[in-house]
């Protein structure tokens, strides 16, 4: 059977007593041999893995294009743009607001187009467009201008490829390959304050122009270059990709519907706004927004993680370089934390644990002023972004099928959570007392996270349940359920019987 040509199979769709007929490769890949199987979906997973590996890439400098303007403001931005602190922290939040605004149209918009990578390339290029113009700008209204358009562009990034990810990987895959992509988030870290230390001492006036001009123009041009290089390196879907045999894309089709016992596709019959409808009717979506919310809160420490480090009382080019290890740090606990939540399918203590060492470290920057004790803590507080990452694979794995409204479900929370960042612009404009106040804030903040998680853990151990004990079904919309049949090779009927396996991961 392993062996069977894919040009054998009949590549339409027609039904004989109830009896559907597979698609191209499907009966192939539904009834391979155990051992071929095995070869052909390792072969798949190790060209997914090194592509994917271009998303981090991507990711760095995703944040890198965001968050420079810490390391600028370092170098002299907020006096030579002559703005104020609440200024400055306004020049912060309204990247959020166009962010906010674009993100679930364009998941909704990436998920019915058949090139997924040629959307995201463009848009990056745009993005590193926009950043180039920071560096010319000139006072506070053009900063905010730019701002708002960077966040409006970038919108396209993250939620994206959260959904291209979960289109591919299994959910005993998502949150390792999540963490990986969540290391070019967390390396951006410690990068920009690598580059920003070389850029601003090295910089200064060539040319006859900031420093800080000069670390916005070089990183937007390596963004475009890394965008032309996407195009051609990132997958777009299981079925269409290029540079995969017809044998892995069909086996990469089948592990999709395996995984939840539901092809992952929409409804033919549906129209392209399906999938907001459903999401907004399920209720499990607001308690992981304002969850993901107070996380975000929580977390907004990251956008002034030199200006925290600088509390040390050190030079600021030591400050940018004593900004990294942390974040170092948290990119090896964050893998360890993913692999152990993958492993195990646990989710609520693997965001949890994190956490609590958070705000361990949070009591100690409140609690002490000694160098060594704080600069630990900042150790910790990196380290709670471990269970930042499984909580987006807690999403995707909530709320499955369909794709339509995974899609806008990942965008929603995504957007919502973004008023996190708005408010964290302004909770870290208290720096008296080393900043102890905005401590308080934050701590609290990750408090109401642990409470929500609970909450949600809750509602998905009831929905289990009900499953269990046959009082739920799990929904299909329109005509999945023939397609989840074509996708095996089998009968309508065994096709719904390949979905009572399904359990919410808790």
């Amino acid at each position: 059977m392993a062996s069977r040509d894919f040009k054998d199979d009949v590549d339409i769709a027609s039904e004989t007593h109830n009896v559907v007929v597979p698609v191209k490769g499907a009966n192939v890949a539904s009834h391979m041999d155990p051992e071929r199987r095995k070869i052909v979906e390792k072969s798949l997973k190790r060209k997914l893995d090194s592509r994917f590996v271009l998303f981090v890439a991507i990711y760095i400098m995703n944040y890198l294009d965001r968050n420079n303007i810490a390391a600028a403001r370092l170098g002299g931005l907020q006096e030579d743009l002559g703005i104020n602190n609440t200024q400055y922290a306004t020049c912060l939040s309204i990247l959020y607001v166009g962010y906010i605004l674009m993100q679930v149209p364009s998941n909704m918009l990436i998920n019915r187009i058949s090139r997924p990578s040629v959307y995201i390339s463009v848009a990056m290029v745009l993005w590193g467009m926009i950043s180039i113009l920071s560096g010319i700008t000139q006072n506070f209204g053009g900063m905010v201008a730019i701002r708002f358009c960077i966040g409006f562009v970038e919108a396209a990034f993250l939620p994206g490829a959260l959904l291209i990810l979960s289109k591919w990987y299994t959910r005993r895959e998502l949150t390792l390959r999540n963490a990986i992509l969540f290391c070019g988030n967390l390396i951006s870290n410690a990068f920009s304050s690598l580059v920003g230390a070389a850029v601003l001492s090295n910089m200064e006036n060539t040319l006859g122009h900031r420093a800080w001009r000069w670390l916005y123009w070089i990183e937007g041009a390596a963004t475009m270059a890394i965008a032309i290089a996407a195009v051609f390196i990132l997958p777009d879907l299981p079925h269409n990709t290029k540079g995969f045999t017809e044998e892995e894309r069909a086996v990469a089709v089948l592990r999709m519907t395996e995984d939840v016992g539901e092809a992952d596709a929409d409804s033919e019959t549906q129209s392209p706004y399906a999938g907001l409808i459903m999401a907004v009717k399920d209720v499990k979506i607001y308690v992981m927004m304002l969850t993901f919310t107070a996380y975000v809160v929580g977390l907004s420490f990251n956008a002034f993680f030199p200006t925290l480090t600088g509390t040390l009382g050190f030079p600021y080019i030591p400050t940018l370089l004593m900004s990294a290890p942390p974040w170092v740090f948290s990119c090896i606990v964050s893998l360890i934390n993913s692999w152990h939540a993958d492993r195990t399918q646990e989710r609520f203590w693997h965001i949890v644990g994190p956490i609590l060492f958070g705000i361990v470290g949070f009591v100690i920057s409140m609690s002490t002023l000694n160098v060594a004790a704080r600069y630990l803590a900042l150790f910790l507080q990196a380290s709670s972004y471990a269970g930042f990452i499984v909580f987006y694979s807690w999403i995707s794995s909530s709320f499955p099928r369909p794709p339509a409204k995974r899609a806008v479900a990942i965008a929603m929370i995504n957007a919502f959570s973004q008023l996190g960042n708005i408010a964290g612009s302004y909770v870290w404009n208290l720096p008296s007392n080393g900043y102890r106040k905005s401590y308080g804030i934050v701590l609290s903040m990750f408090g109401v996270t642990i409470v929500g998680c609970y909450v949600f853990k809750v509602i998905l151990q009831r929905l289990n349940k009900k499953i269990e004990e046959g009082e739920m079904a799990w929904e299909v919309q329109g005509d999945v359920v023939e397609q989840t049949a074509r996708m095996e090779g089998v009968s309508v009927e065994e096709g719904t019987k390949l979905q009572q396996g399904f359990r919410y991961l808790v």
